[in-house]
């Protein structure tokens, strides 16, 4: 299990409006931005943080990586899918349903962020 993710973002205030609603989706909470202005998401003792990138290069997002959060049942999932839908993100690979992977069955629903960031929300659906 990871304790955080970290993602730089040219546009802090269009990740937060997107963020937001993918949190509320999950049963989290908006985001609170520090001093420093990283902005940070918490849920379920896990954290996303995004920011401008120290470098002071453009932020951009990972070649084949993907980063999961942990769904409740598929009618959270496809509230989460919606809700980034709806905030200025992509719907990508097949629409939000069940897949057989290589540990069972799970519902699965991928968005990019606005910054392209490959997200998807996670359901493991019960064993038969």
């Amino acid at each position: 299990m990871f304790s955080h993710i970290m993602i730089g973002s040219n546009d802090i205030a269009r990740w937060k409006k997107f963020y937001d609603a993918l949190f509320v989706a999950m049963g989290g909470q908006p985001g609170n931005e520090d001093a420093g202005g990283r902005l940070a998401h918490a849920h379920n003792g896990g954290r996303v943080v995004v920011f401008k990138p120290i470098d002071g290069k453009p932020a951009s997002h990972a070649n084949g990586g993907t980063i999961g959060f942990l769904m409740s049942s598929p009618d959270q999932a496809q509230a989460w899918h919606k809700a980034g839908v709806a905030n200025g993100g992509k719907t990508i690979e097949d629409p939000p349903d069940v897949r057989q992977g290589a540990a069972g069955e799970m519902y699965l629903a991928y968005l990019r962020d606005p910054d392209g960031n490959k997200l998807v929300g996670l359901y493991r659906m019960p064993a038969a």
